[in-house]
C-alpha cells in the first residue's frame, strides 16, 4: 500500500515503527506525569545526553514533545499565560489542559524534541558543537537510545515558540535570551529495548 494523501502532502509522516512506538510511549508517560504527578518530569522525560560514544553522560535535560505544525496549540498556551499573573493558577490550568486530550493522539506530535538552556549555557554550547548526540530515555522497563542531530532553533521557529510557551506555564521567570535546542532523531541508527509492539491509534 502506498502513502496516504496526507502523507503525500507532508501533513502526516510515513509510518516508521521505532518513531511511532517512541511517540506513543512519550504521549503515555507525559500524560501520566500530568495526571498523576502534577507535571513533575521523571526519567521518561529527562534523558541522559551522551556525546559520541562516551561512557558517561554529559548530563540530563528536560525535553519537550511538541505538536507538529499542523496541530499546533501554541496560541492556546500563550493565552493561558496571559490570562493570569498567579503562577499557581497558571500551573493548575496548564496541568488541566495537558492532562486532558492533549497527549491522546501521538500522530499529532513531531519527533523533534526540544529543550531550553539558560543564556550562555556551557552545556548548550558543548551540545551545539558536538552537532550529534545520543539521548537515552530509560524508565518504566523501557529504554530508547536515540541518535540525534542537534539544531539551534531561532526565535521565529515554531518549535522554539511552542517550547517557550509550554515552559512559561510552569516557570514564568524564564529569562530573555533563553536558548532552545532541537534534537532530530535518526531513526535508522536509534534503538529500543524492548521494541514496543504495534498499537492502533
Amino acid at each position: 500500500m502506498g502513502p496516504s494523501i496526507r502523507q503525500q502532502l507532508g501533513i502526516e509522516p510515513a509510518p516508521q515503527p521505532l518513531r511511532d512506538a517512541f511517540l506513543r510511549w512519550q504521549c503515555r508517560v507525559r500524560q501520566m506525569s500530568m495526571r498523576d504527578y502534577s507535571g513533575r518530569p521523571d526519567d521518561a522525560i529527562i534523558p541522559a545526553v551522551f556525546i559520541g560514544d562516551d561512557a558517561e553522560p554529559l548530563g540530563h535535560i528536560i525535553t519537550i514533545l511538541n505538536k507538529a505544525p499542523g496541530y499546533t496549540v501554541t496560541p492556546e498556551l500563550m493565552h493561558m499565560s496571559a490570562k493570569t499573573n498567579d503562577p499557581a493558577q497558571r500551573r493548575e490550568q496548564a496541568i488541566q489542559f495537558l492532562s486532558a486530550a492533549y497527549y491522546q493522539r501521538p500522530h499529532e506530535f513531531s519527533d523533534m524534541l526540544t529543550a531550553t538552556f539558560p543564556p550562555g549555557s556551557p552545556g548548550a554550547e558543548t551540545i551545539r558543537k558536538a552537532e550529534r548526540v545520543r539521548l537515552v530515555f530509560d524508565a518504566y522497563a523501557q529504554r530508547f537510545d536515540l541518535r540525534c542531530r542537534v539544531w539551534r532553533l531561532a526565535p521565529h521557529n515554531p518549535f522554539h515558540q511552542a517550547t517557550i510557551a509550554h515552559n512559561r506555564l510552569f516557570n514564568p521567570a524564564i529569562p530573555g535570551g533563553t536558548e532552545v535546542l532541537g534534537f532530530e532523531p535518526d531513526w535508522a541508527a536509534s534503538t529500543a529495548d524492548p521494541m514496543p509492539g504495534p498499537v492502533g491509534r
